[in-house]
């Protein structure tokens, strides 16, 4: 019932565009901090303006950089949040769950334990190929990024949940009246918003195996577990441990970790390895533990429109 939730609301493909435009909106007004601090460095510094994301992620300290731009999606937030109560008349938790309160226990249990996954696998990485690492760790800039990193970066991921899992899904599947074109379209989508990043150019476009089969990942436990609480906690994991751990010089996030890779870039094997072996056995794990059943069903099925009808007004349906 997690894609049925959006017809709820009326007069849908209107709702949609005026939505759609609305969030990219906020999204361009967040990029108001980053863009004036550029162009007031640029003023100082009698340097051009930078144009590319690799040239951007120079200008500022990595702590000031990262601030700026997590900022965009506290912005983009607050339009995803105006664009489902006052466009669509429904509540935040639509777009979410089916439950009936966000399911807390389950966002925790799944940062855990691929939180526990990254540190684990880092940890081994570092001992299997030190020379591959550099210890970064310095006290203060270190406190700042986890302040940063707990406080926003949540907000960063859980930004872009709410737009492919939550709201892009539930759109598409409206408009294919199934559920396994919004997965397909989603998954793809995802993998493609990181095209731009600085990985893809230094380790080629086999990379984006990886950002396409986590988005197909995330797409999976959202339909199967009926809400995107799993796909919110795995997502915050992802890039709070990756953040807190792991930098590099040609990585999205460059951050004031406690190791910095300094290993040449390369994709190979071990994406295979995420997206083939590590992914389903996760799947295994949230299956056996929610009692997942009707897998064909719940990714390939039909959208039953005739069990939901449109409320008449916000007001009743709160």
């Amino acid at each position: 019932m997690f894609l049925e939730k959006m017809y709820r609301s009326s007069n849908l493909p209107l709702k949609y565009l005026l939505g759609f435009f609305i969030i990219a909106l906020f999204y361009v007004i967040g990029q108001i901090p980053l863009t004036f601090g550029l162009i007031a460095k640029s003023l100082v510094s009698g340097k051009p303006i930078p144009k590319t994301n690799v040239e951007i992620l120079k200008v500022f300290s990595p702590n000031t950089t990262l601030f700026l731009m997590l900022s965009i999606f506290v912005f983009t937030m607050l339009g995803i949040i105006i664009v489902v109560k006052y466009i669509h008349k429904l509540r935040l938790i639509d777009i979410i769950t089916t439950r009936e309160k966000v399911d807390w226990k389950r966002i925790i249990f799944a940062f855990c334990l691929w939180g526990l996954f990254t540190l684990c696998s880092t940890i081994i990485l570092y001992y299997a190929s030190p020379e591959n690492f550099v210890f970064n760790f310095k006290p203060l800039p270190f406190l700042i990024l986890f302040l940063i990193a707990m406080t926003m970066l949540p907000i960063q991921t859980s930004t872009e949940e709410f737009i492919f899992r939550g709201y892009l899904m539930q759109g598409f599947g409206i408009l294919a009246k199934n559920r396994w074109v919004p997965l397909i379209i989603t998954s793809a989508a995802f993998g493609l918003m990181h095209i731009m990043n600085p990985e893809v150019e230094k380790m080629g476009y086999f990379i984006m195996v990886y950002y396409i089969g986590t988005g197909l990942f995330l797409g999976i436990i959202t339909l199967m577990d009926d809400g995107m609480e799993l796909a919110l906690g795995f997502h915050a994991a992802n890039n709070i441990f990756t953040a807190l751990l792991v930098t590099s010089e040609w990585s999205a996030l460059q951050t004031e970790s406690v190791f910095k890779d300094v290993s040449k870039p390369s994709a190979g094997l071990e994406i295979l390895v995420h997206v083939v072996i590590i992914f389903p056995i996760l799947l295994f794990i949230f299956s056996k533990k929610y009692n997942w059943t009707n897998w064909k069903e719940k990714l390939t099925g039909k959208i039953k429109t005739e069990v939901i009808k449109p409320f008449e007004n916000f007001e009743s349906y709160e």
